[in-house]
């Protein structure tokens, strides 16, 4: 699972031309799911980013979680975070989990980051949309879960 973090002031996300979530002080999230990816991946990413300290303190040092700071969350599906862009000019997307795994991990990790304490809004899975934010900093974080050491659970 990959994310893509930008500390904001606001964001909003559309389809259509019509909001369908909006935030002030917070983080958006690009969230792409890999195929081996599973609920434990996107349970372990989602506590690590309720608990990374990105946000400044009253010393202006980044101390502070989204939590510490009453911030909130748009979380985006964007699977094009796994593009491959290695041999040729159009990127390959192989590396990407499919739509249904996909929208259940999505799913999964916005239960799991909501579960943090963190307030929630969602683009649209799968949708054509539109990302409108004000990156505050700018402050802009890669994580992947992999190079984390978050893992799929074993099988039993």
């Amino acid at each position: 699972m990959r994310a893509l973090l930008q500390r904001v002031t606001r964001a909003v996300v559309r389809v259509d031309g019509k909001a369908l979530g909006a935030i002030e002080r917070g983080l958006v999230v690009l969230l792409a799911v890999a195929p081996a990816d599973d609920e434990s991946v996107a349970a372990g990413l989602a506590a690590k980013i309720a608990g990374l300290r990105i946000f400044a303190d009253a010393e202006g040092l980044t101390n502070l979680s989204i939590g510490e700071v009453g911030g909130a969350a748009l979380v985006v599906s964007q699977f094009t975070l796994y593009a491959d862009v290695r041999r040729g000019r159009r990127p390959s997307f192989v590396g990407a989990g499919g739509p249904e795994i996909g929208e259940r991990l999505y799913e999964s990790f916005c239960r799991s980051l909501s579960g943090a304490g963190v307030p929630v809004r969602r683009g649209r899975f799968g949708a054509d949309m539109a990302v409108e934010l004000v990156n505050d900093g700018p402050f802009t974080i890669w994580l992947d879960s992999a190079e984390l050491g978050i893992e799929p659970r074993p099988i039993a």
